[in-house]
Protein backbone atom coordinates (compact mmCIF):
# COMPACT_ATOMS: atom_id res chain seq x y z
CA UNK A 1 0.00 0.00 0.00
CA UNK A 2 1.48 3.61 -0.62
CA UNK A 3 2.63 5.50 2.15
CA UNK A 4 -0.43 7.50 3.42
CA UNK A 5 0.16 11.80 2.86
CA UNK A 6 1.47 13.87 6.02
CA UNK A 7 -1.39 14.95 8.05
CA UNK A 8 -2.49 18.70 7.81
CA UNK A 9 -3.70 20.60 10.47
CA UNK A 10 -6.41 21.69 8.01
CA UNK A 11 -7.35 19.74 5.04
CA UNK A 12 -9.98 21.39 2.36
CA UNK A 13 -12.78 19.54 1.48
CA UNK A 14 -14.50 18.72 -1.94
CA UNK A 15 -16.51 21.54 -2.69
CA UNK A 16 -14.79 23.54 -0.51
CA UNK A 17 -11.56 24.37 -1.57
CA UNK A 18 -9.08 26.37 -4.09
CA UNK A 19 -9.48 23.94 -6.84
CA UNK A 20 -13.66 24.03 -6.11
CA UNK A 21 -13.48 27.70 -6.43
CA UNK A 22 -11.54 28.51 -9.14
CA UNK A 23 -12.89 25.96 -11.52
CA UNK A 24 -16.20 27.35 -10.39
CA UNK A 25 -19.17 28.26 -13.38
CA UNK A 26 -21.82 30.05 -13.06
CA UNK A 27 -24.98 29.40 -15.22
CA UNK A 28 -26.15 32.84 -16.96
CA UNK A 29 -28.87 31.02 -19.22
CA UNK A 30 -29.38 27.36 -20.34
CA UNK A 31 -26.22 25.75 -21.25
CA UNK A 32 -24.52 28.96 -20.82
CA UNK A 33 -22.05 29.47 -18.31
CA UNK A 34 -19.57 32.23 -17.29
CA UNK A 35 -16.05 31.53 -15.14
CA UNK A 36 -12.95 33.22 -14.31
CA UNK A 37 -9.77 31.49 -15.21
CA UNK A 38 -7.31 31.90 -12.06
CA UNK A 39 -3.60 32.93 -12.50
CA UNK A 40 -2.90 30.92 -9.72
CA UNK A 41 -2.98 27.85 -12.28
CA UNK A 42 -0.36 29.18 -15.40
CA UNK A 43 2.97 27.72 -15.91
CA UNK A 44 4.74 30.86 -16.57
CA UNK A 45 1.98 32.93 -18.17
CA UNK A 46 -0.15 30.09 -19.76
CA UNK A 47 -3.03 28.79 -18.45
CA UNK A 48 -2.42 24.83 -17.68
CA UNK A 49 -4.46 22.69 -19.80
CA UNK A 50 -5.82 20.07 -17.14
CA UNK A 51 -7.04 22.95 -15.23
CA UNK A 52 -9.18 23.90 -18.22
CA UNK A 53 -10.22 20.91 -18.68
CA UNK A 54 -11.58 20.74 -15.41
CA UNK A 55 -13.49 24.21 -15.51
CA UNK A 56 -15.21 22.86 -18.70
CA UNK A 57 -16.09 19.24 -17.37
CA UNK A 58 -17.52 20.79 -14.23
CA UNK A 59 -19.51 23.04 -16.87
CA UNK A 60 -20.53 19.68 -18.28
CA UNK A 61 -21.89 18.09 -14.92
CA UNK A 62 -24.19 20.95 -14.49
CA UNK A 63 -25.58 20.69 -18.30
CA UNK A 64 -25.63 17.13 -18.35
CA UNK A 65 -27.66 15.14 -16.85
CA UNK A 66 -25.26 12.62 -15.70
CA UNK A 67 -22.39 14.37 -12.71
CA UNK A 68 -19.26 12.17 -13.55
CA UNK A 69 -16.95 12.20 -16.75
CA UNK A 70 -16.06 8.86 -17.85
CA UNK A 71 -14.49 9.84 -21.86
CA UNK A 72 -13.00 13.60 -22.46
CA UNK A 73 -11.42 14.93 -25.16
CA UNK A 74 -9.87 18.23 -25.79
CA UNK A 75 -8.61 19.95 -28.88
CA UNK A 76 -6.05 22.85 -27.36
CA UNK A 77 -7.23 25.44 -30.21
CA UNK A 78 -5.46 28.90 -29.18
CA UNK A 79 -3.45 29.71 -25.90
CA UNK A 80 -6.08 30.58 -22.75
CA UNK A 81 -5.42 33.31 -20.95
CA UNK A 82 -6.43 34.28 -16.93
CA UNK A 83 -9.37 36.17 -16.72
CA UNK A 84 -12.68 36.19 -17.93
CA UNK A 85 -14.46 33.37 -19.93
CA UNK A 86 -18.04 32.03 -21.33
CA UNK A 87 -18.40 28.40 -21.54
CA UNK A 88 -21.17 26.95 -24.60
CA UNK A 89 -22.26 23.64 -23.77
CA UNK A 90 -24.90 21.50 -26.10
CA UNK A 91 -26.08 17.96 -25.08
CA UNK A 92 -25.45 15.59 -28.13
CA UNK A 93 -27.49 12.65 -26.50
CA UNK A 94 -28.84 11.68 -23.65
CA UNK A 95 -28.94 7.79 -22.43
CA UNK A 96 -30.10 5.37 -19.23
CA UNK A 97 -26.60 5.42 -18.60
CA UNK A 98 -24.31 7.39 -20.52
CA UNK A 99 -24.83 11.44 -21.90
CA UNK A 100 -22.80 13.04 -24.05
CA UNK A 101 -22.06 17.02 -24.70
CA UNK A 102 -19.65 19.28 -25.87
CA UNK A 103 -18.41 22.24 -24.59
CA UNK A 104 -16.43 25.08 -25.70
CA UNK A 105 -14.82 28.17 -24.16
CA UNK A 106 -14.40 31.64 -25.21
CA UNK A 107 -12.13 34.83 -24.36
CA UNK A 108 -11.64 37.80 -26.22
CA UNK A 109 -8.42 38.59 -27.81
CA UNK A 110 -6.55 42.20 -27.73
CA UNK A 111 -8.68 43.58 -30.70
CA UNK A 112 -11.90 42.55 -28.87
CA UNK A 113 -13.13 39.72 -30.92
CA UNK A 114 -14.70 36.15 -29.55
CA UNK A 115 -12.03 33.79 -29.83
CA UNK A 116 -12.19 30.12 -29.07
CA UNK A 117 -9.86 28.59 -27.15
CA UNK A 118 -10.86 24.76 -26.35
CA UNK A 119 -13.18 22.31 -27.65
CA UNK A 120 -14.70 18.95 -25.33
CA UNK A 121 -16.58 15.76 -26.46
CA UNK A 122 -17.45 14.18 -24.08
CA UNK A 123 -19.61 11.17 -22.54
CA UNK A 124 -20.62 11.49 -18.25
CA UNK A 125 -22.26 8.98 -16.19
CA UNK A 126 -22.69 7.60 -12.66
CA UNK A 127 -18.86 6.37 -11.63
CA UNK A 128 -20.63 4.61 -8.63
CA UNK A 129 -23.14 2.43 -10.41
CA UNK A 130 -20.50 1.08 -12.38
CA UNK A 131 -19.94 -3.27 -11.31
CA UNK A 132 -17.03 -3.66 -8.92
CA UNK A 133 -15.52 -6.98 -11.23
CA UNK A 134 -12.04 -5.72 -12.25
CA UNK A 135 -10.27 -7.96 -14.89
CA UNK A 136 -6.90 -6.05 -15.19
CA UNK A 137 -2.80 -6.65 -16.52
CA UNK A 138 -2.21 -3.19 -15.72
CA UNK A 139 0.04 -2.78 -12.70
CA UNK A 140 0.69 -0.04 -10.16
CA UNK A 141 4.04 2.13 -11.09
CA UNK A 142 6.54 1.17 -8.05
CA UNK A 143 8.73 4.08 -6.96
CA UNK A 144 10.22 5.14 -3.82
CA UNK A 145 7.90 6.82 -1.02
CA UNK A 146 6.81 9.98 -0.91
CA UNK A 147 9.55 10.96 2.04
CA UNK A 148 12.23 9.79 -0.75
CA UNK A 149 10.59 11.88 -3.15
CA UNK A 150 11.31 15.47 -4.43
CA UNK A 151 9.00 18.76 -5.57
CA UNK A 152 9.59 21.94 -6.36
CA UNK A 153 10.15 22.96 -3.19
CA UNK A 154 13.21 21.10 -2.83
CA UNK A 155 14.69 22.71 -6.01
CA UNK A 156 18.08 25.30 -4.92
CA UNK A 157 15.41 28.50 -5.80
CA UNK A 158 12.24 27.07 -6.19
CA UNK A 159 10.86 30.09 -7.19
CA UNK A 160 12.99 30.14 -10.39
CA UNK A 161 10.42 28.73 -12.63
CA UNK A 162 7.84 31.26 -12.56
CA UNK A 163 4.49 28.76 -12.03
CA UNK A 164 2.05 29.69 -9.89
CA UNK A 165 0.61 26.06 -10.64
CA UNK A 166 3.76 24.83 -8.66
CA UNK A 167 2.56 26.25 -5.25
CA UNK A 168 -1.39 24.58 -5.52
CA UNK A 169 0.03 20.73 -6.03
CA UNK A 170 1.26 18.68 -4.13
CA UNK A 171 3.82 17.02 -6.22
CA UNK A 172 6.89 14.55 -5.43
CA UNK A 173 8.47 12.97 -8.32
CA UNK A 174 10.51 9.96 -8.54
CA UNK A 175 13.90 10.42 -8.30
CA UNK A 176 15.07 8.54 -11.03
CA UNK A 177 12.73 11.31 -13.66
CA UNK A 178 14.89 13.44 -12.16
CA UNK A 179 17.81 13.67 -14.59
CA UNK A 180 16.64 16.35 -16.58
CA UNK A 181 16.71 18.62 -13.29
CA UNK A 182 20.43 18.01 -12.36
CA UNK A 183 21.58 18.07 -16.41
CA UNK A 184 21.09 14.68 -16.99
CA UNK A 185 18.32 13.67 -18.77
CA UNK A 186 17.84 9.50 -19.18
CA UNK A 187 16.52 9.65 -22.74
CA UNK A 188 13.81 7.29 -21.09
CA UNK A 189 10.70 9.71 -22.06
CA UNK A 190 9.49 8.67 -18.29
CA UNK A 191 7.27 11.10 -15.50
CA UNK A 192 6.23 9.51 -12.08
CA UNK A 193 5.04 11.46 -9.45
CA UNK A 194 3.19 11.46 -5.81
CA UNK A 195 0.30 13.83 -6.55
CA UNK A 196 -2.39 15.89 -4.71
CA UNK A 197 -3.47 19.26 -3.76
CA UNK A 198 -1.51 21.43 -1.54
CA UNK A 199 -4.60 22.19 0.76
CA UNK A 200 -5.08 18.49 1.16
CA UNK A 201 -8.25 18.01 -1.12
CA UNK A 202 -8.88 14.52 -2.10
CA UNK A 203 -9.38 13.83 -5.52
CA UNK A 204 -12.39 13.47 -6.82
CA UNK A 205 -13.12 12.58 -10.99
CA UNK A 206 -12.72 16.29 -12.03
CA UNK A 207 -9.32 16.45 -10.40
CA UNK A 208 -8.39 13.45 -12.46
CA UNK A 209 -8.51 15.69 -15.47
CA UNK A 210 -5.78 18.26 -13.95
CA UNK A 211 -3.68 14.97 -12.39
CA UNK A 212 -3.34 13.33 -15.75
CA UNK A 213 -1.73 16.97 -17.15
CA UNK A 214 -0.41 18.20 -14.08
CA UNK A 215 3.66 16.91 -13.86
CA UNK A 216 6.42 18.33 -16.02
CA UNK A 217 6.74 17.01 -19.37
CA UNK A 218 8.43 13.96 -20.58
CA UNK A 219 10.12 15.98 -23.06
CA UNK A 220 12.74 17.03 -20.27
CA UNK A 221 13.42 13.75 -19.18
CA UNK A 222 14.26 12.97 -23.23
CA UNK A 223 16.99 15.66 -23.39
CA UNK A 224 14.66 18.48 -24.89
CA UNK A 225 13.55 21.69 -23.18
CA UNK A 226 10.94 24.36 -24.42
CA UNK A 227 7.49 24.62 -24.31
CA UNK A 228 5.72 21.57 -24.67
CA UNK A 229 1.73 23.04 -25.40
CA UNK A 230 -1.02 20.40 -25.78
CA UNK A 231 -2.95 19.82 -29.21
CA UNK A 232 -5.25 17.48 -28.15
CA UNK A 233 -5.61 15.41 -24.52
CA UNK A 234 -8.30 12.30 -24.09
CA UNK A 235 -9.25 11.41 -20.72
CA UNK A 236 -10.70 8.22 -19.53
CA UNK A 237 -12.01 8.01 -15.89
CA UNK A 238 -12.03 4.40 -14.51
CA UNK A 239 -13.56 4.78 -11.07
CA UNK A 240 -14.25 7.50 -8.33
CA UNK A 241 -10.54 7.57 -6.78
CA UNK A 242 -10.38 6.55 -2.73
CA UNK A 243 -9.06 9.12 -0.33
CA UNK A 244 -5.28 9.67 0.14
CA UNK A 245 -2.08 10.77 -2.50
CA UNK A 246 -2.13 9.78 -6.00
CA UNK A 247 0.24 8.42 -7.89
CA UNK A 248 0.99 9.28 -11.62
CA UNK A 249 3.31 7.42 -14.29
CA UNK A 250 3.61 9.28 -18.02
CA UNK A 251 5.67 7.66 -20.58
CA UNK A 252 6.41 8.56 -23.98
CA UNK A 253 7.51 6.49 -26.69
CA UNK A 254 7.88 8.61 -30.01
CA UNK A 255 8.72 12.08 -30.39
CA UNK A 256 9.11 12.99 -34.40
CA UNK A 257 8.04 15.60 -36.30
CA UNK A 258 7.84 17.99 -33.71
CA UNK A 259 5.03 16.22 -31.85
CA UNK A 260 4.92 13.59 -28.68
CA UNK A 261 2.49 11.57 -27.30
CA UNK A 262 2.23 11.03 -23.57
CA UNK A 263 0.46 8.16 -21.72
CA UNK A 264 -1.10 8.98 -18.45
CA UNK A 265 -1.97 6.95 -15.96
CA UNK A 266 -3.48 7.67 -12.08
CA UNK A 267 -3.51 5.04 -9.31
CA UNK A 268 -5.48 5.71 -6.14
CA UNK A 269 -4.04 4.66 -2.91
CA UNK A 270 -5.99 1.23 -2.74
CA UNK A 271 -4.07 0.94 -5.82
CA UNK A 272 -6.59 0.81 -8.44
CA UNK A 273 -6.36 2.60 -11.74
CA UNK A 274 -8.58 5.14 -11.90
CA UNK A 275 -7.49 7.63 -14.96
CA UNK A 276 -5.65 6.83 -17.98
CA UNK A 277 -5.33 9.58 -20.83
CA UNK A 278 -2.96 10.33 -23.66
CA UNK A 279 -2.46 13.55 -25.22
CA UNK A 280 -0.67 14.91 -28.45
CA UNK A 281 1.77 17.66 -27.77
CA UNK A 282 4.13 20.16 -29.92
CA UNK A 283 7.72 20.60 -28.59
CA UNK A 284 8.85 23.95 -29.15
CA UNK A 285 12.55 24.47 -27.92
CA UNK A 286 13.81 26.69 -25.94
Amino acid sequence: MPEAASVQAVRASIGDSEFDRDTAVTRRAPGVYDTELSAGWTIINAVNGGYLLAVLGRALADALPHGDPFSVTAHYLTASRPGPAVIRTEVVRTGRSLSTGTASLFQYDDEGQEIERIRVLASYGDLDALPDDVRTSAEPPVFPPMDQCFGPQDAPDPGAAGSAIADRLMLKLDPATLGWALGAPSGKGEMRSWFGLADGRDADPLSLLLAVDALPPTAFEIGMSGWVPTVELTVHVRCRPAPGPLRVSITTRNLAGGFLEEDAEVWDSTDRLVAQSRQLASVRLG
